[in-house]
């Protein structure tokens, strides 16, 4: 069975320099990307496509890993976007059957993100944007970021909300106290990230963004960011909220949801119930979750899923969501 996998990340020693000029940088998660997960994520040639062999993933979308470009200075991040995309695009160029790409986006300048969003699909063949929601003190539904949105639902394109470590006042004030790592590794894989991105997912909502582009399609990685399981409670906020739709509605016609390497039945069946089945893609979080003996292959094939659901799954919902790219 083929497997499209959409949740794969690479890093260049560029951007890696840049966190390290700057004040914030990768918030203090750089530590998670050393020794073999640093040689993997760098590697976007023989080795990586060894390891996919291996797992018997037959593509990967390519995004750059968290907290891509958000912390840096504006013309740094529009230099990087334009470069990290241009590289992207030559290693699909380069494995045309292997490799498919999300581009980063220069979110610290916004209209330039929506531009280079703009280049990236229509020049550079990529097929969304990933980014990491909020940047510095700003959500993703902040007005700023509108132009954006806007362009991604002008060409058709999904944009892929991937979690980044909370602000410090937050971490400060819910996630501190333990000393170090596990202050950190709280407030990112281990709950904080997670929140992080599920929120944003929300706050689109709460902020009328997809009443305002109704076709807008947001992806959210583990199986909805925590806030998939809390529909029901979701749904109260209609009482308050003025939105055109239910929330439940929102869930159902414009988010997809992705497994990233978390092979668990119960989740699965949690965001078939709530989102549909048509609306689960398949992603393994590499290099981070990549463990051999093709786990991912094994949950796939176990599942309680027909056998037209489980092809949507392995890569048929992910080639009907990027059929429809503008140019």
């Amino acid at each position: 069975m083929k497997i499209i996998s959409i949740e794969e990340h690479f890093l260049t020693r560029e951007i890696t320099t840049a966190w390290e000029a700057s004040a914030i940088g990768s918030e203090g998660t750089g530590s998670f990307d050393q020794g073999e997960i640093r040689q993997r994520l760098e590697d976007v040639g023989e080795g990586r496509l060894t390891l996919m062999d291996e797992s018997r993933v037959d593509v990967q979308v390519l995004s750059v890993t968290t907290p891509a470009l958000h912390n840096l200075e504006p013309v740094e991040s529009v230099r990087l976007a334009r470069s990290t995309n241009d590289l992207i695009a030559a290693a699909i160029a380069r494995h045309p059957t292997r490799f498919q790409g999300f581009a980063v986006l220069p979110t610290p300048a916004p209209d330039e993100a929506a531009l280079e969003l703009r280049r990236a699909v229509t020049q550079c063949g990529l097929l969304g944007a990933m980014v990491c929601g909020r940047t510095r003190d700003k959500n993703l539904d902040h007005p700023d970021f509108l132009p954006v949105l806007h362009t991604a639902a002008d060409l058709n394109v999904p944009v892929f909300i991937h979690p980044q470590i909370p602000q410090a006042s937050v971490r400060a004030a819910l996630y501190a106290g333990f000393g170090e790592p596990v202050d950190t590794a709280f407030a990112a894989f281990g709950l904080g990230w997670h929140y992080e991105a599920g929120v944003q997912f929300v706050r689109l909502i709460l902020a009328g963004v997809f009443d305002r582009f109704p076709n807008l399609q947001i992806i959210l990685g583990h199986w909805g960011e925590v806030v998939l399981f809390y529909i029901e409670r979701l749904k109260s906020l209609a009482r308050v909220a003025k939105l055109e739709r239910p929330v439940e509605e929102y869930f159902k016609r414009n988010l997809y949801v992705t497994s990233s390497g978390m092979w668990n039945q119960m989740y699965l069946q949690r965001a078939v119930e709530i989102v549909g089945q048509e609306r689960i893609l398949f992603s393994t979080d590499y290099p981070y979750q990549y463990r051999p003996g093709q786990p991912g292959r094994s949950f796939l094939l176990a599942t309680d899923l027909s056998q037209e659901a489980r092809v949507a799954f392995a890569h048929g919902n992910w080639e009907r969501l990027t059929s429809q790219r503008s140019s």
